[in-house]
């Protein structure tokens, strides 16, 4: 099979995904023959993304959020009206894949919940079938727990899951845990698409705890809780633009601008990790054994989401604040060395999204292809 992925450049989960599935798809004898990344002015291409891929990876004006000046809280009004001035620029982008497609008449358009994906298969309707992944489609599943009283906020999210999966033949919802597929949804949820660099999860552990922060915002609130908390070892990674490859205010206190390579190896030796509630770093911290404090960016009802899941698939705790204090009580209590609770179930992850993808490339481009899909995949 040949594919087209269309990945989406906030965070850096969805470029992970991309990555991992990438890798597992070339061992199964499949192709990925473009790669196209939304970009905004937030966010720039890692160079570990653009050297994973042999093929062409090419950046395109993508619709994204916009932050308060702090980079903390996500402005939704602000964010609509902003996009909406780019219109004609993204309409350019969708038809830059559209050329590709054409050139390249891949077997399956994969969207990496970017927005250009859903409007790309709305607008042209390829030949390709297409397919979109990511943890936020485990939202419409009736056990997947959601914040009350914040129904706004649901709908706007449900609204934005839609619009990136738009005329999609199949889901692929990724999970902390094991929660039956939906057939009549076209929906087959399966583990976490981890990258196969992942080292060995190991025992030993050393005395610090690894922050990450995908708005480097709160790195201040990382900072004003260590000053009153100089004891505390912390590690910390973020993007933030105006500060150096390393930012040290206190020998105990460390900022690291992102680096896969060494945040990864970092994690493999701290005693657990503070983060933001984005799926991607929570599933290795997981995988690796390490209890993970979330904190969900403000505003982001998705990241709320995520942090009740986890916390019921065993990965740790969370909060509104970043009180650490909190979690170092909750490492207290924990009398073993942990390992994932969810391990078998992320073992199965390569082999499950794989036979997805097969098996949706073998049926009839028909109403719902997903529905056939999801019924041999049953969990």
């Amino acid at each position: 099979m040949r594919f087209i992925f269309i990945v989406q450049i906030e965070g850096r989960g969805h470029m992970t995904q991309a990555m991992a599935l990438q890798t597992h798809l070339q061992k199964a004898g499949h192709e990925v023959s473009h790669v196209f990344l939304g970009k905004g002015k937030r966010r720039e291409m890692p160079e570990y993304f653009a050297e994973h891929f042999s093929c062409p990876v090419e950046q395109v004006a993508s619709p994204n959020f916009i932050t308060d000046k702090h980079n903390k809280k996500v402005r939704i009004v602000r964010s609509v009206l902003y996009n909406f001035k780019y219109l004609n620029i993204f309409k350019k982008s969708l038809n830059r894949i559209h050329e590709v497609v054409q050139e390249q008449k891949p077997d399956i358009i994969v969207s990496f919940y970017d927005f250009l994906g859903g409007f790309y298969n709305l607008r042209f309707r390829p030949k390709a079938k297409f397919v979109c992944i990511g943890h936020q489609y485990l939202a419409q599943h009736p056990e997947f727990p959601h914040i009350p009283q914040r129904r706004s906020e649901k709908l706007l999210f449900e609204t934005n899951n839609f619009l990136m999966a738009m005329g999609a033949d199949l889901k692929i919802a990724l999970s902390f845990a094991p929660y039956t597929s939906l057939p009549e949804k076209k929906t087959v949820v399966v583990p976490p698409l981890l990258r196969d660099d992942l080292p060995e999860p190991s025992l030993h552990q050393e005395e610090f705890l690894l922050c990450y922060m995908v708005n480097d915002g709160y790195g201040d609130d990382i900072r004003k809780w260590h000053e009153r908390n100089r004891e505390v070892k912390l590690v910390a990674f973020w993007d933030r633009k105006t500060a150096g490859e390393v930012y040290q205010p206190h020998p105990n206190l460390i900022f690291h601008q992102l680096n896969g390579p060494k945040f990864i190896d970092h994690m493999l030796r701290c005693r657990g990790l503070v983060s933001t509630a984005g799926f991607e770093s929570i599933c290795e911290a997981m995988y690796l054994g390490k209890p993970t404090f979330m904190v969900p960016v403000k505003r982001q009802y998705e990241q709320a989401c995520n942090a009740l899941d986890a916390a019921k698939a065993g990965a740790g705790i969370w909060a509104e604040h970043f009180d650490i204090s909190t979690f170092l009580a909750y490492l207290e209590g924990q009398k073993t060395k942990r390992v994932n609770p969810q391990k078998e179930w992320f073992d199965d992850g390569e082999r499950k999204i794989i036979a997805a993808l097969e098996q949706l490339n073998s049926s009839e481009r028909t109403s719902s292809p997903g529905q056939k899909i999801t019924e041999s995949l049953q969990v």
